[in-house]
């Protein structure tokens, strides 16, 4: 079976990432359809949801600048979204404490400090809120629960967002402006030597498109050997935990993380988020596993012992899109026309998936990008060394 009128547009994956492209395409007249698999373990409904660049020093200074766009995009959209009348998204800019808990780190904190003061003086921009360091008794006061520190570094543009509501708000603004969704698994691109023409499904349907959008976060790589390139995306499991503390207003907490990649995220309702593993080489494996959660609970509690007392909620699991560098992967696909990617986010695909999503837009529309994304290209992995 053919569909009956081409689509400007095809995304493929329902994710965040998938989601965004998919939502700035039809808000800007394009016709689009999303293909949307709801694979179990996807990273959007894991994802603890930290907004919070300048913490990052691991990635690149190009990185930075577009996580700092990426950020800065949120309250636009957010508001976007709250005039559509789409639903809840748990945005909110909270802060973020780093902090050091024993004598033992202060020398790595200190490293750590200078090192995003320097990042922060140079690209953050004249405008951007102080990056500054607290009294530990301060900290303490602004999240109860924490062990005494010895050091506390506090971002206050720092924000957290719920992925699973955020979503569900994109969704729905989306189908409002005319978004089709189809349920189930695209199989293959409809080629033309070298124009993608559209695609085919699993149940043998075609829907053709001028556009194809590949946003299948850890999945991705599914379509590497007919495009004749590798997609260098690998899937990384996450494990996380979500405790309740009942009659306690953990709203207004900030997140709180450590030297490691271990973090606290405290939402509205109570709840207090604990995170996470970061497990290479899982494969498509999404499971909750004994070690996974004591890694967990063994450095949260430690970090924040007032959380003993709380109900364990809910265990999630997450396979992050990991590129070969750790870097997104969006663009135009190079050769072949009407082929674009939009996946590799790794653990900040909720930080930058929405601006992600609307720039990959803007380039399938052939309009002026908000930014650069040349070095985010599929192309640096194809150059060779």
């Amino acid at each position: 079976m053919r569909s009956s009128r081409p689509y400007d547009a095809i995304v493929i994956g329902g994710g965040l990432v998938g989601l965004s492209t998919a939502y700035h395409l039809v808000s800007q007249g394009a016709k689009t359809l999303l293909f949307d698999r709801a694979d179990r373990g996807r990273a959007t409904t894991a994802g603890a949801g930290i907004l919070a660049p300048e913490a990052n020093i691991r990635d690149s200074d190009q990185w930075y600048r577009f996580a700092l766009q990426a950020v800065g995009y949120y309250p636009e959209l957010v508001a976007r979204l709250e005039e559509e009348q789409a639903g809840e998204t748990g945005y909110g800019r909270c802060g973020k404490l780093l902090v050091a808990i024993d004598e033992a780190e202060i020398p790595a904190f200190d490293e750590l400090t200078a090192k995003v003061l320097d990042r922060h003086r140079r690209l953050a921009g004249p405008d951007a809120p102080a990056i500054t360091l607290v009294d530990p008794a301060e900290a303490h006061a602004w999240f109860p629960p924490l062990a005494p520190v010895q050091k506390a570094l506090y971002f206050p543009n720092a924000a957290r967002v719920d992925g699973r509501l955020l979503s569900a708000s994109l969704q729905r603004a989306a189908a409002q402006k005319g978004l089709a969704v189809q349920p189930g698994s695209v199989e293959a691109l409809v080629m033309e030597g070298d124009r993608v023409l559209g695609v085919h499904t699993s149940s043998g349907d075609r829907y053709d498109a001028g556009a194809v959008v590949i946003a299948g976060g850890a999945w991705s790589q599914t379509f590497s050997r007919q495009l004749g390139m590798a997609i260098p995306v690998e899937p990384q499991r996450g494990q996380i935990l979500h405790l309740r503390l009942p009659g306690v207003n953990t709203g207004g907490w900030p997140i709180v993380g450590v030297l490691s990649d271990h973090y606290l995220v405290s939402f509205s309702d109570s709840r207090v988020v604990l995170g996470a593993t970061r497990e290479d080489g899982s494969g498509f494996l999404p499971r909750i596993t004994a070690a996974g959660m004591y890694e967990v609970l063994d450095v949260g509690l430690r970090l924040a012992p007032g959380l003993a007392a709380g109900h364990l909620l809910e265990m999630r699991v997450g396979l992050r899109p990991m590129s070969q560098d750790g870097l997104p992967i969006l663009g135009a696909a190079p050769g072949i026309q009407g082929v674009f990617l939009a996946t590799g986010h790794g653990p900040t695909g909720l930080q930058l998936g929405p601006f992600s999503g609307k720039v990959v837009a803007q380039q399938i529309l052939g309009q002026s990008l908000d930014a650069a994304i040349d070095q985010f290209s599929i192309q640096r992995f194809l150059d060779g060394p």
